[in-house]
């Protein structure tokens, strides 16, 4: 079996959080159903502040699971951030007129 490797890409406030998993083995039963019922498990629990009780994430399946079972090359998952639109100008990618850059 090859090492599990687990990599994240994205801000807190960031337009969305993406996921490269490496490491899975093929056959193994993962859907976007399954992944939804772990990520509420979160808001329950503690954390800085109250956002993740009221944030809903959802993560969709890019690569890596074909017919709901793993297929031994990479998965990839995306959650878009369902407040970016709040956020959008403070963490542009793109340059903002009239704002000082970093």
């Amino acid at each position: 079996m090859s090492r599990f490797r687990f990599l994240t890409a994205g801000e807190s406030h960031g337009k969305g959080l993406t996921v490269v998993i490496e490491g899975m083995p093929a056959g193994l039963p993962l859907d976007e159903e399954y992944i939804a019922r772990e990520l509420r498990r979160r808001q329950g629990g503690y954390g800085r502040s109250p956002r993740m009780k009221i944030e809903q994430d959802r993560a969709e399946i890019l690569s890596g699971v074909r017919h709901g079972l793993t297929i031994g090359s990479p998965i990839s998952l995306l959650i878009w951030n369902s407040d970016w639109e709040n956020w959008r100008e403070i963490m542009s990618v793109s340059p903002v007129e009239g704002k000082l850059s970093l």
